[in-house]
């Protein structure tokens, strides 16, 4: 509905097309009663999404008004559903009375719900955050530097930094945002965020920006956040922070710092590269088998989210990783000092009993809390203690959770006033009542007791009268139409004393009400509803006396989500034989027995491999059969490198990882159709980035670098960016290639070692050993990986004596010199049909397996070859 001019329109439809206009892009939810209800635009759009039907209400202004509505104790569901198409959504609630409104109810819009602003615990993930980030760009032509803020608002966390242009993917990558706010003037698109918000460029002016940040933070200068030469970045935070208020609609007290980031802090790690590694997603798009989900064995939600987060921001300097690492160690030797008592065991369990306190404190914060959550954290409270006794004790004299420990501390007053406020068992809801303890409120006891306890004085006052006016079948009772009343026979009315007044006269009986009857009827008829009303009102003070609360209960649940992080890389460790990595302070990744931290779960014998690479082993030139397991050693070797910089224990018997900044990989064959770009166009952008920002401390793995063109094309660039990287960036580099020529790189430059993924042919085909061996491969053996991938047998003769004919040309390599032109010569003879029929058949029988082959499967199999290949 556009027209500005309301006057044709019913009230109620002024009041909504008013609200509507407040949040013309968002989906308005309209509470009428029991239902939200969706108009016009909003409910066609709503009923498409949601599969809810479609109707009418009415007229106003002449037309009819499309409608459709959701039960308002089922809308969470359904936000959860339109959040996850990446839509949003205005809540417009009745403030006011309807028993008092002459004209449509008072409404107003109390919240806006979009991806990345959410807190309810229905619409979040459990593990995993909810980021929203704004980037602000120079506005000067030669500027190359790029400002981003970015918030967690369920946790409270609100960072900024400034980067160059070119690491903003990377970063974002990193991030991996819900949603992201960027100023109308710059056209910025990132695929992976659910929604993308251009917001008029007024809001990262720099007047704009900062008022909003010294008002919300209550001081003079952004100085004492370190922004002073941070523009960009301030403007960033100024316009997230207006805009994130603005959906809430009220103050957001739980973000209480803004926190500047290094960029050199963490390992920089481009989306690719994290969808190479698989941390938290498969390359298919799935949640499991990955790092994340194979490594994850905390029993808090929150210690998971760390845990998540630890994953994606490896850390390039060796102290915290230290910290972290002295804190597994120690849980794990408490593990193996008591065996029979299992502390880390008994620990988790400790932990697995505690609810997500980072997301309560945030909801006490912006006053949403539920009653449950409430009670859930009172329970926590109690048994915190106990943890920390236990805490204590696992550490021995330790300093390993000292920064935890102390963090612990809650206020005992918090717990007592949960334990005297919250009901032992409250209602979901606080509109259901039952929610404030028995004995918080005398007020409120004498209501409960009014409404659920009339019985008695019904009784007492009945027995009372009867006998002050001897009328022995005087009765007190009640109905809904007059409510309470004292009835007696016709015959005996004037039996009863001046005080009563006639209420209703029937047939045979008069009914009566009395002063004292009167006084506790509307006591007792407006006992429930005043009760509901008391109790409403005692939980929101009881809001106000916890928000003090609320920063300390957020430093508590980030102990307790580290402790919990700690503990699931202590337990992985403890089951699966995984060492601690040596920190070094140089260039460098030595590996012993390597293995691949998910694959060695999946199959049942893995094979483990070393890895040497440092400044005087630069460069390993990786060659080998197809399925052989080069990508998994190079991935293994990366992700190892990688979990070593977040504390982690490894796969390894030994390994030592130095410092890294980045690490790259240019793995697998895409294309970007869309973008009008090829395979190749694509594998030669990502091969570009790599050599522009790779430096000696960067991990690089290229994989099958130059396969996307003519043999002489990739050979030959292949060999340049090997050389490139090599001499020019000197980073930890591994090679994987098809290319013997390659080979040759390590004859000419010390730096460099072949290697290569060992296989075997035997009787039943080739055979994949799975295990790295110096020297470059003898063979690529791709004609025995045709052959099992089901390539038809004559194709795999005549390629078979295709390669005969060129190897026995070139008898001095087993492969053709690719920088030479081979001799024309006659073809390689071929087969005949009979020739031809048998091989196939041979490669049938082959692949039959005969012990689960039944009678009349072997039958048919005998028709269907006697029809396929009779000659």
């Amino acid at each position: 509905m556009t027209s500005t001019d309301l006057s044709g329109h019913t009230p109620m439809m002024r009041q909504y097309l008013q609200l509507k206009a407040q949040v013309p892009s968002y989906l308005l939810f309209y509470r009428m009663g029991d239902f939200y209800e969706l108009f016009y635009e909003d409910a066609e759009r709503g009923a498409r999404l949601l599969n809810l039907t479609l109707t009418k209400r009415g007229n106003s202004n002449g037309e009819p008004i499309p409608m459709a509505g959701v039960p308002f104790h089922s809308l969470e569901g359904y936000l959860a559903r339109l959040v996850a198409m990446g839509e949003s959504m205005a809540i417009c609630e009745q403030i006011g009375d309807p028993a008092t409104s002459k004209g449509p109810v008072e409404r107003k819009i109390v919240r806006i719900v979009t991806p990345g602003t959410l807190t309810d615990d229905a619409l979040l993930p459990a593990k995993a955050d909810r980021i929203i980030t704004a980037i602000c760009p120079s506005s000067k032509p030669s500027s190359q530097k790029i400002g981003i803020a970015w918030m967690n608002l369920a946790s409270g966390a609100f960072n900024v930094y400034e980067c160059d242009n070119h690491l903003l993917d990377a970063q974002l990558s990193r991030l991996q945002p819900a949603e992201l706010l960027h100023p109308e003037s710059s056209q910025i698109h990132y695929e992976s965020a659910q929604r993308c918000v251009g917001l008029p460029d007024w809001h990262f002016a720099q007047d704009n920006a900062l008022g909003v940040l010294l008002d919300h933070f209550n001081v003079d200068s952004v100085s004492g956040f370190g922004l002073d030469e941070l523009p960009l970045a301030t403007y960033a935070a100024g316009a997230l922070l207006r805009y994130v208020k603005h959906t809430q609609s009220q103050s957001l007290n739980h973000i209480q710092t803004l926190r500047v980031e290094q960029l050199g802090e963490f390992v920089v790690l481009d989306g690719i590269t994290r969808k190479n590694l698989e941390l938290t997603e498969t390359i298919s798009g799935e949640t499991k088998p990955t790092v994340f989900s194979t490594i994850d064995h905390c029993a808090t939600p929150m210690g998971s989210r760390l845990l998540r987060r630890w994953l994606h921001h490896p850390l390039r300097h060796n102290d915290t990783i230290r910290q972290r690492q002295a804190g597994v160690k120690q849980l794990i030797a408490a593990q193996e000092a008591q065996p029979l008592e299992q502390p880390l065991n008994k620990l988790v369990q400790q932990l697995s009993q505690f609810p997500d306190i980072e997301r309560i404190a945030t909801r006490i914060a912006l006053a949403s809390v539920r009653p449950r959550e409430l009670a859930s954290l009172r329970d926590a409270l109690q048994l915190l203690p106990a943890f920390e006794q236990h805490l204590r004790l696992l550490s021995g004299q330790s300093q390993a959770f000292a920064t935890q420990l102390q963090s612990l501390a809650i206020d005992p007053a918090l717990t007592q006033l949960l334990q005297q406020a919250i009901a032992p068992e409250p209602a979901l809801l606080v509109r259901d009542g039952g929610v404030i303890a028995d004995g918080y409120d005398a007020e409120l006891d004498e209501l409960r007791h009014l409404a659920t306890d009339s019985g008695a004085f019904l009784l007492q006052l009945e027995a009372r009268e009867r006998e002050r006016t001897g009328i022995a079948n005087l009765k007190v009772e009640y109905n809904r139409v007059h409510g309470f009343f004292i009835e007696v026979s016709r015959a005996q009315a004037d039996q009863v004393p001046t005080e009563y007044r006639r209420r209703q006269t029937l047939k045979n009986v008069e009914r009566f009400i009395t002063p004292e009857l009167k006084e506790w009827e509307d006591k007792v008829l407006s006992a429930k509803e005043r009760s509901l009303n008391r109790e409403k009102a005692l939980f929101d003070d009881l809001l106000e006396q916890l928000a003090p609360y609320a920063a300390m209960l957020s430093v508590a649940a980030a102990a307790l989500a580290e402790i919990d992080a700690l503990a699931s890389f202590a337990h992985h460790a403890l089951a699966n034989h995984w060492v601690a990595p040596e920190l070094s302070d140089h260039p460098e990744i030595r590996i012993q027995a390597g293995r691949h931290p998910v694959v060695e779960h999946t199959i049942e014998h893995f094979i483990a491999n070393g890895c040497e690479l440092h400044d005087q082993q630069r460069l390993l030139m990786i060659t080998g059969p197809n399925m052989g397991g080069k990508s998994t050693y190079m991935r293994q070797t990366a992700l190892i490198a990688l979990l070593a910089r977040t504390g982690s224990f490894v796969p390894a018997e030994q390994a030592v990882i130095g410092p890294l900044d980045r690490i790259f990989t240019r793995i697998g064959a895409a294309d970007d159709l869309a973008g009008g770009r090829s395979t190749f166009m694509m594998e030669m952008t990502e091969a570009a980035a790599i050599l522009s920002a790779a430096t000696e401390h960067s991990l690089v793995l290229m994989d099958e670098i130059g396969r996307g063109t003519s043999t002489y094309d990739g050979l030959s660039l292949a060999w340049a960016i090997a050389q490139r990287l090599l001499q020019h960036n000197r980073c930890l580099t591994l090679f994987a290639t098809h290319y013997f020529e390659l080979t040759r790189l390590a004859d000419e430059q010390k730096a460099a070692l072949n290697v290569h993924l060992a296989a075997a042919e035997t009787k039943d085909g080739i055979a994949f050993l799975h295990e790295v061996r110096e020297g470059p491969a003898s063979r690529s053996y791709g004609i025995q990986v045709a052959q099992r991938a089901g390539i038809p047998a004559a194709v795999i003769h005549n390629a078979s004596a295709e390669l005969a004919r060129l190897e026995q040309q070139h008898a001095h390599q087993p492969q053709l010199d690719l920088f030479s032109a081979a001799p024309a010569s006659a073809p390689a003879p071929s087969l005949s049909a009979e020739q031809e029929l048998a091989l196939e058949l041979q490669q049938a029988l082959q692949s039959l397996d005969i012990d689960e082959l039944s009678p009349r499967a072997a039958l048919d199999l005998l028709y269907r070859w006697r029809q396929s290949y009779t000659v």
